[in-house]
């Protein structure tokens, strides 16, 4: 049975889960609201109930955990941009943050929200009468995805700017449930399904990012967007080398799961590129043409290469 206080704000983990228990049948987790409530004002998004994280003390802070930059979940990106730690160890981290939204949503927005957005779609994120009169996809209760005209898969796209950098960092991301803690690659959250792009839990709390320390980066950030100040994404490309010149090139904005490619930096770059291009399952579902954005999958690959080489 649903509650019916729609609007709940817990002081601890433990009380938040309990309260998801009980409004298990329509309930969101929400934190900077950036995202959520956006989507719930076009009907993207109809929980009964929102369940306010902003006020647990327990999922902030930026600190040195053992081999580990524990960064807790509800940490805003303005703060988390400017943090002394990640901008002197994990810059590409600071440059992701700082291109998200304006200046005013960054205040707003935190680093477990960006990790956890929803993915997008130009013919998904439109108010609730345009998607009436255009017709119904695949990811509101549809049965065809407007962009491909296919039965099968929604390709709506992650978004996120955090995340490619994160996973271009190796950071792992620690959640509780009822049945306790739990702690695994980033990248693994991500099931590639539009329609349901992540295999957590829905009464999954993500507490922390953690970056490991052991090793030092040389990186680089790219993002496709039309306005600096505005616009998600429609390609972020993270690029980082390690001392052994390990290499990892993780995309967002060109499918509905991070593009993640690895190598050496001294391989052939275009053997890389090549699988980062033919690995993204882009459409025609962004403001820019699907043949654009996989273009610039190459020139900001290929700009990286530069980059990290020119860095040695």
């Amino acid at each position: 049975m649903i509650l019916q206080k729609h609007y709940l704000q817990p002081l601890t983990v433990d009380e938040a889960s309990t309260m998801a228990e009980k409004n298990k049948e329509s309930f969101k987790f929400i934190a900077g609201g950036t995202d959520v409530i956006v989507n719930k004002n076009q009907g993207n998004e109809n929980a009964a109930c929102l369940i306010d994280l902003s006020k647990i003390e327990a999922l902030k802070g930026i600190a040195q955990t053992g081999n580990f930059l524990r960064i807790g979940a509800l940490e805003k990106l303005a703060v988390l941009a400017k943090n002394p730690l990640i901008e002197k160890q994990f810059s590409v981290l600071a440059e992701a943050a700082l291109s998200v939204g304006s200046p005013l949503i960054r205040l707003s927005a935190t680093i477990g929200g960006n990790v956890l957005c929803e993915n997008r779609c130009l013919y998904y994120n439109q108010s609730e009468w345009w998607r009436e009169a255009v017709g119904y996809c695949l990811k509101c209760d549809g049965d065809i995805c407007i962009a491909t005209q296919g039965k099968n898969a929604c390709f709506s796209e992650l978004v996120s700017d955090t995340a490619p950098a994160l996973i271009a960092l190796n950071a792992q991301l620690t959640y509780s449930t009822r049945e306790g803690t739990h702690t695994l690659p980033l990248e693994s959250i991500y099931t590639g399904d539009g329609v349901t792009p992540r295999n957590l839990e829905k009464n999954a709390i993500v507490q922390a990012l953690l970056i490991p320390t052991d090793k030092t980066y040389r990186t680089f950030f790219a993002k496709l967007r039309e306005r600096e100040s505005l616009e998600f994404t429609s390609l972020t490309c993270c690029m980082s080398a390690d001392e052994n010149d390990q290499l990892r090139i993780v995309l967002s904005g060109v499918d509905p799961k991070p593009v993640v490619v690895t190598g050496n930096l001294n391989d052939d770059p275009e053997i890389l590129i090549t699988k980062a291009v033919k690995s993204a399952r882009t459409v025609d579902n962004d403001m820019y043409t699907r043949k654009y954005r996989r273009e610039m999958i190459r020139v900001y690959i290929s700009r990286g290469y530069k980059k990290l080489k020119n860095a040695l």
